[in-house]
């Protein structure tokens, strides 16, 4: 299957990038399509890490504003997992260390990979990297972020068994933490023998 950029077009440049794209592609029933308009934002590649804490069977969440929330019933205020853009030429498990260490202080002391994936490839080039992270949960702030970046962050350490339980009663409602979740719950006996 082929396809063909005609023409691209820089509308926005500031966080993310903005492209209007003009494009064609080959059809499964065969030809093409005529020459399509599509929006593409781009965005550097990220990192999420679901940190746990093997010895106390908990997991260490972060809760922050999102703006893609403002219309959400429950609030723009979301628990998620720890998450960031990797910095140009940034190793996947750097960044991963970085962004665990500035969202919850607690260090990194291992790392399992769970999946890769795109997080909407509809019209947004983001390719998240996924992983389960090794912390001791006693080393949690309260509160965190980076003040340069404007980040205001509550930590939170839960039970795994509450997280998981709130996951399966639909109480998050951000891909990556559900994601993580439904990983560790399948994976957690495997993982707690394997880091004791």
């Amino acid at each position: 299957m082929k396809w063909e950029i005609l023409e691209r077009t820089l509308c926005y440049q500031g966080f993310f990038r903005l492209e209007r794209l003009l494009l064609r592609h080959a059809l499964f029933r065969g030809g093409e399509t005529p020459p399509l308009v599509r929006e593409l934002v781009w965005s550097a590649d990220a990192v999420a890490v679901l940190p746990y804490d093997p010895r106390r069977d908990a997991v260490v969440l972060v809760e922050q504003f999102r703006v893609g929330a403002l219309d959400n019933p429950a609030g723009p205020w979301m628990l998620e997992i720890v998450a960031g853009l990797l910095d140009e030429g940034e190793r996947r498990e750097d960044a991963a260390a970085r962004e665990t260490r500035e969202e919850t202080g607690c260090r990194l002391l291992d790392l399992i990979p769970i999946q890769e994936y795109y997080s909407t490839p509809g019209g947004f080039k983001e390719r998240v990297s996924l992983y389960l992270g090794r912390v001791d949960a006693a080393e949690a702030r309260a509160l965190s972020g980076r003040a340069d970046e404007d980040e205001d962050i509550r930590v939170h350490v839960m039970d795994a068994e509450e997280a998981i339980g709130r996951m399966n009663q639909g109480l998050f409602d951000s891909a990556q933490p559900i994601i993580a979740l439904q990983w560790l719950a399948a994976h957690r006996d495997l993982v707690r023998g394997r880091w004791g």
